[in-house]
């Protein structure tokens, strides 16, 4: 293992003979904090589906543009990221306060590494906050409570679920979750959606999404018109549910770019 050595009270829960997907996509991102059977997974993955690498880049990048709008344009000073993965460049509390230092941020994972991670190196600016919850997105009501003592419930949060509800096969439970974290935030608040999708390669991804679940690490994958349930009752900002590369791109001189199999959006409670 390269990287940090967890705590041994930490280094009890990690599984270093299940593939993680925080460590897989941290090794897609050019990351040391993975495991061998991590890697082992993340070639083989990667063998029959190429475009992996570029869907995790392209995902991250979406995180940045979203992030940048939310406290440039929207006025959003909090966040909520559930499912955080291990830290890598430009995580959300960099870019957001790095426009403005107030901002305060409230990360969530249940990987035993990304909590040693996180507390090492996901630290803020002095003048907001950055705090980590170690639950699982499967339990709301704890991570509502936890991040209560960090953020207020009064005011506009943007609850980031990039790369998480794949994590959560089952559509009734997945939409159950979201209602209820959207229940809590206020007028003004924003969900930030992003996750696996077939609409571009689709043979290579179901390939690689059954390569994922026989490994032990199962991953749903979902059409824009699934993922668009979790939208519903919210205003879609525009340009609506599409691959991660076309969601307010940076102007190219070859147009727009070439779209990948993940999908991004941002909503807007009314």
């Amino acid at each position: 293992m390269e990287g940090s050595v967890p705590a041994p009270g930490q280094a009890s829960r990690i599984d270093t003979t299940i593939p993680h997907s925080a460590r897989t996509w941290n090794y897609w991102l050019g990351g040391k904090d993975n495991f061998a059977i991590d890697r082992q997974v993340g070639d083989q993955i990667r063998e029959i589906y190429p475009d992996i690498v570029d869907i995790a880049r392209n995902s991250r990048a979406f995180l940045g543009r979203a992030v940048r709008h939310l406290v440039g344009e929207a006025g959003v000073r909090q966040f909520l990221d559930i499912g955080t993965g291990l830290p890598t460049a430009d995580n959300t509390h960099e870019v957001a306060q790095r426009l403005d230092p107030s901002c305060r941020i409230v990360y969530v994972d249940n990987d035993p590494l990304v909590l040693v991670h996180a507390r090492a190196l996901l630290v803020g600016a002095a003048e907001g906050a950055t705090a980590y919850i170690d639950a699982d997105v499967r339990n709301p009501d704890k991570i509502l409570a936890i991040a209560a003592e960090t953020l207020d419930f009064d005011q506009p949060v943007a609850i980031m679920m990039l790369g998480i509800l794949g994590q959560v096969l089952d559509d009734t439970e997945a939409d159950a979750i979201v209602r209820l974290l959207l229940a809590a935030v206020p007028s003004g608040s924003y969900l930030v959606f992003e996750d696996g999708t077939r609409m571009v390669h689709p043979e290579a991804a179901d390939r690689a999404a059954r390569l994922r679940a026989e490994a032990g690490d199962p991953y749903r994958l979902r059409s824009p018109e699934e993922a668009a349930r979790f939208f519903e009752g919210l205003h879609l900002l525009e340009p609506g549910i599409v691959s991660v590369t076309r969601w307010r791109p940076a102007p190219g001189p070859d147009g727009p770019p070439a779209e990948v199999d993940a999908l991004g959006a941002v909503g807007r409670k009314p």
